[in-house]
């Protein structure tokens, strides 16, 4: 018997029908014996309308009553799954985030979770009820509802299945697993049996949306095997069906490259003209972590009569306020700023690229035949990414996913 965190995303949940379909699945867990605890994402589209609400309010309006307008999705949903899995005989429960309690720090809208009270949760499990909890929602220690940001939902599911110990944590999303690269882009692109954190976090900051890259982190830090499946095939996830994210001494052949990503919410920002001394990087990025700023690729061009250029990726919806944060800094002297939303980040990342030499000449070379060129490279240990126009974005991962020979069969 094994205590397992099964959660299910909005495409999963989109509507009754849905549910009930999801609440299947569920049962069969119990019948089979196990402990289940069921984190619920809103219904699909549910979310957007309800930001739409805040928005047609009050465009700038107090993050605090945001959150309390947000999280009333997975309420919904939280209560109707546990209706359904009364309906087949299971004892369930719905929980709101500040009934466990689950924890958070004062950062509304992308609060991160402090802790988990799990007594109470534990001894319902032990009674054989199964938990239904509204994902991307927690409580601040001044006792207002916090919100844990876009896909925070696999964040609670991760972070529940850390602080009960669970055995799994079961992803439910609308595909079966995760691919070598996006299948929309590459229809011979093939599904990964077994990835490691580090590859899988690396995948999911570089732009694979199958997993919020917090829960990847929180996963990895704490030891809980994540498995991405479907909620829309006939296996549960005891079936071990999906892709398994776990640790790399549990991956017996690690291939070279085991996947290509790519990002279109990007946008390049080139301050030039700043004076080449020490401290200026500084200068630059301090005022852009204030301001919550994401910023990713950098790169500084060589210096030339005592000045430089310093260009660097945000996402797309944070670049109005790089820009403005950029021209309010009066410690930043710099002659232009430039910026082009025309550009796509794509990656390649392996755990096999620690001991084999040539991935990067593979990629370098692959993208010059293809006429592609390339205006920033960032590399880490197993991953190599590039900037390049996003009108070349799909012949980039096509050609490169060949290239590695990734494909299926």
């Amino acid at each position: 018997m094994a205590l397992i965190v099964a959660k299910f995303g909005g495409t999963s949940v989109a509507d009754t029908g849905r549910i009930e379909r999801a609440s299947q699945k569920i049962v069969q867990e119990v019948n089979t014996g196990h402990k289940v605890v069921v984190v619920v994402s809103a219904m699909s589209g549910v979310t957007n309308q309800l930001v739409d609400y805040c928005s047609k309010i009050s465009p700038i309006h107090d993050v605090r009553e945001y959150d309390a307008v947000v999280s009333s999705g997975e309420q919904v949903t939280a209560g109707l799954m546990a209706m359904a899995l009364q309906k087949h005989g299971v004892i369930a429960r719905s929980w709101l985030g500040w009934q466990i309690p689950i924890k958070t720090d004062l950062v509304h809208g992308k609060a991160r979770i402090d802790s988990i009270e799990t007594k109470e949760l534990i001894k319902r499990l032990n009674g054989g009820e199964v938990a239904v909890v509204p994902g991307f929602q927690g409580v601040t220690d001044l006792n207002r509802v916090s919100t844990l940001g876009r896909g925070g939902s696999d964040t609670t599911a991760v972070a529940l299945a850390a602080a009960l110990n669970a055995d799994r944590c079961d992803i439910y999303t609308d595909v079966d697993g995760v691919y070598t690269a996006d299948p929309r882009i590459v229809p011979n692109a093939r599904k990964i049996n077994i990835i490691a954190y580090e590859e899988m976090l690396e995948l999911a900051s570089l732009g694979s949306k199958v997993l919020q890259t917090r829960s990847v982190e929180m996963g990895a830090k704490n030891g809980v095997p994540i498995q991405v499946l479907s909620s829309f095939g006939d296996e549960v996830g005891s079936a071990l069906k999906g892709t398994l994210v776990t640790t790399e001494d549990k991956i017996v052949e690690q291939e070279v490259v085991t996947g290509i990503a790519h990002s279109v919410d990007e946008a390049k920002v080139t301050v030039v003209g700043v004076k080449d001394v020490p401290g200026v990087a500084a200068r630059l990025f301090q005022p852009l972590a204030a301001a919550m700023v994401n910023v990713d690729m950098i790169v500084q061009n060589i210096s030339s009569k005592g000045y430089t250029d310093m260009t660097f990726t945000v996402p797309h919806n944070e670049l109005d306020l790089a820009v403005k944060t950029i021209k309010d800094n009066v410690d930043l002297s710099y002659k232009d700023l430039l910026v082009d939303e025309n550009v796509a980040k794509v990656s390649v990342v392996g755990i096999g690229m620690r001991s084999h030499a040539g991935v990067a000449n593979t990629m370098f070379k692959t993208l010059s035949e293809k006429n592609i060129n390339i205006q920033v490279i960032s590399t880490s240990e197993i991953k190599i990414s590039v900037l390049i126009g996003d009108d070349y974005t799909e012949l980039a991962v096509r050609s490169l996913h060949f290239a590695y020979g990734l494909e299926e069969g």
